[in-house]
């Protein structure tokens, strides 16, 4: 899971964040490959492998706590507002790699206020009002919805 508000342990560096989430693992072959693959994914976060987390910027933690989850290869990743207080820039990042995270198998939930930006990369999607699903369909159906056009997507 990548939870709201990222979760990473501030105190450590990149590195040791990355070694916790795989704290269950002990193919440690594996592990090191994986941590590459991270680097690959956020290059940004093999410039920084000995910075301590919590110095980060928001982006570069919500690259470490995305990473942080992969490293348990998880087969279901549970993704909460990953684009909440970042920057145009770092959001269209973020978005990219969680395709590409998809892309490489592994399934992702998404919960996520930007309904454009969500409903570019989802096959299907839930509509939630108050506690209720509201709607429920084909990403490409729910985009071009005039009820979600009007509700969530500006008209």
């Amino acid at each position: 899971m990548v939870p709201e508000g990222r979760g990473i342990f501030a105190k450590l560096t990149v590195q040791e964040n990355l070694e916790m989430g795989a704290f269950h693992r002990s193919d440690k072959d594996e592990i090191i490959r994986d941590i590459e693959h991270s680097y690959e994914l956020f290059p940004r976060l093999g410039e920084r492998k000995k910075q301590i987390a919590g110095t980060l910027s928001g982006g570069e933690q919500q690259m470490l706590a995305t990473s942080r989850a992969l490293m348990s290869r998880p087969r279901l990743l549970l993704m909460d507002e990953p684009s909440m207080g970042l920057a145009p820039v770092l959001v269209d990042l973020i978005f990219e790699t969680i395709e590409e995270i998809n892309k490489e198998g592994t399934t992702i939930l998404l919960v996520e206020q930007n309904a454009l930006l969500a409903l570019e990369i989802a096959d299907r999607g839930y509509v939630i009002e108050t506690g209720e699903i509201a709607l429920t369909g084909d990403a490409s159906e729910l985009r071009d919805d005039p009820r979600v056009k009007e509700a969530y997507l500006g008209g």
